[in-house]
């Protein structure tokens, strides 16, 4: 399995996602329900995709 597919299926925390985009969980928890970042609930626990955080990693960096 490639880097591209395994970063597209782990899945990360809205804290991990926070501290790799340095903000706080709650701000992750907002992008979550405006739709600026796709989230994954599994049970009572929100996940996001890797290549979900990438992408909002790379269009940050393309504004500035």
């Amino acid at each position: 399995m490639g880097d591209t597919q395994q970063k597209k299926d782990r899945l990360i925390t809205p804290k991990e996602a926070a501290e790799r985009l340095a903000v706080s969980p709650l701000t992750i928890k907002k992008w979550m329900r405006d739709g600026k970042i796709k989230g994954t609930k599994l049970m009572s626990v929100w996940r996001i995709s890797e290549e979900e955080v990438d992408k909002l990693v790379k269009n940050e960096g393309d504004s500035n």
